[in-house]
């Protein structure tokens, strides 16, 4: 029997059930997991903020694993078109099912939009097997994006960013950060995190990152910001007048929401400079309302505003490759402030809702 964490239903708490081992179909892999994050998405999908959820579900949709069997037929084949074998280690895209065939997927080159979109971790059922990171292995269909770990990067190194790596990625793409920028990041997770790293690989002259708790901002200083705002520490006013000061008066070339809170949204618009681009990535759940005065905020300010939803394998792709090239630089694994093993995957979701840690990874 093959043990997994189960989320049965909003405000529950999580518990331990038993799965038969899986038959492989043709084309599916079976990874004997390694580690799976915990994501601010876990603690909002606890409270029902997601919808078309279909509970229970196995939480952990960012995940590594060794490859232990794989399905019959023809070859499985990772995203470079090399076969895959047992003993790999490797990562995979959450997203599963997109059509290829609608409207965002040829057309509008938007795969995020799908209809057909499923993720493992959050919209696949437990009812429907081993489908998600918290559980001893992980069943992948035939036709999910497999992307093998570079040697030099450690399988817990690309964890310790997690789902916030290719998410800053897609985000920071979409900002278009050039050499010399002032960008503000609002949050100091890990999606913050990796969006201040990311900027300063883009050439960024200064990156203020506006967050808490203190452990955060910590590590965003270890990461590289040349500023951190404690948000438990100011007001909005004194830090729109921090930012300003900062940047001649002007306010942020670029700012990227990566907060998970509604009300960072227009204060974000305020942060940024006139002609300036904003980027919103962490409003990835129905957290709530927020209000903007259209004028002052957008038209007079001639502000560009990008949202940002999800990542495709590209994104993936290239974040396991730009954290194996600059592994020397930043000590990826020192963000991990916690591992758990499936019996203690509620105190994990505890420990991230509460801020106290950084990165936590269960470890089954």
């Amino acid at each position: 029997m093959i043990s997994a964490a189960v989320l049965a239903a909003p405000n529950q708490r999580i518990e331990v059930r038993s799965f038969d081992r899986p038959r492989l179909e043709p084309g599916a892999v079976l990874l004997r997991t390694l580690g799976s994050e915990v994501c601010g998405t876990d603690t909002h999908l606890t409270k029902g903020q997601l919808a078309g959820v279909p509970y229970p579900i196995i939480p952990g949709h960012i995940s590594v694993g060794v490859i232990d069997e794989v399905g019959s037929g023809d070859p499985v084949l990772d995203v470079d078109g090399k076969p895959l074998v047992a003993g790999q280690i490797v990562t995979f895209l959450d997203v599963y099912g997109n059509c290829g065939r609608c409207w965002y997927c040829t057309v509008g080159h938007a795969t995020t939009r799908c209809p057909s979109r499923k993720v493992y971790g959050v919209t696949l059922s437990a009812d429907e097997g081993l489908l998600g990171g918290w559980a001893e292995y992980i069943y992948l269909r035939p036709g999910v994006h497999i992307v093998p770990l570079p040697a030099e990067l450690d399988w817990r190194a690309f964890l310790s960013a997690g789902c916030g790596m290719p998410t800053a990625l897609h985000a920071v793409t979409l900002a278009e950060v050039d050499f010399g920028d002032t960008v503000v990041v609002q949050g100091a997770g890990p999606v913050g995190l990796s969006a201040a790293v990311l900027a300063q690989l883009r050439g960024a002259g200064q990156v203020i990152v506006v967050g808490g708790p203190e452990v955060r901002l910590a590590a965003a200083e270890k990461f590289g910001a040349d500023t951190t705002i404690d948000i438990g520490a100011t007001n909005k006013a004194e830090r729109l007048s921090m930012v300003r000061e900062l940047t001649n008066g002007r306010g942020a070339d670029v700012t990227i929401e990566a907060t998970g809170v509604p009300s960072a949204v227009p204060e974000g618009m305020r942060l940024t400079r006139d002609a300036g681009r904003y980027v919103v990535v962490g409003q990835y759940t129905n957290a709530g309302e927020a209000s903007f005065n259209p004028h002052l905020d957008l038209n007079q300010k001639h502000l560009t505003i990008h949202g940002c939803w999800g990542s495709d394998v590209g994104h993936v792709y290239r974040s396991v490759h730009v954290m194996a090239k600059y592994a020397k630089q930043f000590p990826w694994t020192e963000l991990i402030s916690g591992e758990y093993d499936l019996a203690h995957a509620q105190d994990a979701l505890d420990d991230v809702a509460a801020q106290r840690v950084v990165k936590a990874l269960i470890v089954p």
